[in-house]
């Protein structure tokens, strides 16, 4: 059986640029599948299970989002690039939609808008949902409704020896156990998400104020101290970035609130920093579509850069953060470089799902460049500071992981024993690769 999309076995016409391709991070890895197959259907999906074993090679998968490692670029390998698959549907009546896993979020979140539904998809545009829900999903009012892997009610897959299936809590529970949170490390191929949909909150808006470095210390306690009063379908986050190649200190907390006094009563938090009087902006409130918030996103983090990334999940108190965030931005790189802090707050109890780390504060760094001459500076720092700090860490988050530099903990010793008992009953055979590095 041929493929109805395309396939490039290195070597040939076409191969580097689909390698080069399958990575949104201008700094590619040196690393070349022997076969690359960009796939434009389920049966493309299964057929490309069945040339891997036939070839003798593993199976990598990517959906088309970030992935800053690019953990799906390995040697001796088939790679299966799903961005081409981009469908989906919606039954509104229902609550339901279903998507293919090239599908970006900021694409379904527009039609999910006309219907005044909503799911929480990532926080960057183009971000397909693929990956995005495999580790985890952290996204728009994701405070409220947890992961976004927790509201993927199936999945339908293909598996290592190449049937397509749909599992779900009640059909091979298993399997829908381990997608919900092994991110690069899942040992099948998804083809289609069914998800839970919400109604859509009624009044979107944020607020932003900016401050000078002198401000970093009391900011940031400020944050830490105030996240149990903030509700949760509000997110307050604060990152140091350069502005004019100056470093500052930049609090947002985007709302997605039940209404607009109450948007407002929330936003008004913004002002009792103790620093408000030396702001140099403050916007306490204004009005805004999600599609608004994608396009501030986006600034920090543009095409065609080069990107290295790590981060941590926290509960340690403000006072023991502070000197490695003081040392974080006096050394940031050129803009749009910046940390992420973001006040994630005491999590509910979360479903069974192989997801099982997160913390009070998240904090991640993005070194972003175009200049290869500055990538080894840049890695360091990035990687540097977050291993430095990693005695304060509880875990990492996966959409922004570094495992290939530093390994870490991004699930539970628990669940990690169990994906692994999964993973030999599934694939007995190690068809599918496993993460570039596990928990030391």
């Amino acid at each position: 059986m041929g493929f109805d999309g395309e396939v490039f076995s290195r070597g040939e016409s076409g191969y580097e640029q689909a390698r080069r391709g399958a990575v949104w991070n201008a700094l590619a890895p040196d690393r070349f599948p022997e076969i690359i197959v960009w796939a434009a259907s389920e049966t493309d999906c299964v057929e490309a299970v069945r040339l891997a074993r036939e070839k003798g090679l593993k199976l990598s998968v990517r959906s088309g989002g970030h992935s800053w490692a690019g953990n799906h670029l390995r040697d001796r390998t088939l790679l299966l690039d799903l961005s081409a698959m981009r469908e989906f549907e919606i039954d509104g009546a229902g609550m339901r939609a279903s998507v293919q896993p090239g599908c970006p979020g900021n694409e379904l979140d527009l039609e999910l808008e006309k219907l005044d539904l909503f799911f929480p998809v990532g926080h960057c545009p183009g971000v397909a949902l693929g990956g995005y829900l495999l580790q985890g999903g952290f996204g728009w009012n994701g405070r409220v409704h947890g992961p976004a892997c927790q509201s993927v009610v199936a999945i339908d897959l293909v598996t290592p020896d190449g049937k397509l299936i749909t599992v779900s809590e009640e059909n091979q529970p298993d399997l829908y156990w381990a997608a919900r949170g092994s991110g690069p490390g899942f040992f099948s191929v998804v083809t289609r998400y069914h998800l839970k949909l919400y109604p859509r909150p009624p009044v979107i808006a944020n607020g932003i104020f900016t401050y000078p470095l002198e401000s970093l210390e009391e900011v940031f306690t400020w944050a830490k101290e105030i996240g149990p009063r903030i509700p949760r379908w509000m997110e307050l986050m604060v990152f140091t970035h350069r502005d004019q190649g100056e470093p500052e200190v930049v609090v947002t907390a985007p709302v997605l609130a039940p209404s607009e006094p109450e948007a407002r009563e929330a936003l008004a938090l913004l002002e009792t920093c103790p620093a408000a009087d030396r702001a140099k902006l403050s916007m306490p409130y204004f009005p805004a579509r999600l599609e608004d918030l994608y396009a501030g996103v986006h600034a920090s983090y543009p095409d065609e850069h080069r990107y290295a990334v790590d981060n941590m999940w926290t509960h340690a108190p403000a006072a023991e953060l502070l000197p490695g965030i003081r040392r974080i931005a006096e050394t940031l790189p050129e803009a749009p470089s910046h940390m992420l802090w973001m006040n994630w707050g005491t999590s509910p109890a979360r479903q069974q799902m192989a997801y099982s780390v997160e913390d009070e504060t998240y904090i991640a760094l993005y070194a972003v460049w175009q200049d290869p001459a500055d990538d080894r500076a840049n890695i360091d720092w990035a990687t540097g500071n977050m291993g430095a700090m990693e005695s304060l860490a509880s875990g990492i988050q996966l959409a922004d992981e570094n495992l290939g530099r530093r390994p870490a903990r991004f699930v539970s010793e628990e669940n990690l024993e169990r994906l692994d008992r999964v993973r030999r009953a599934r694939d007995p055979e190690g068809l599918f690769h496993e993460w570039m590095g596990r928990p030391v």
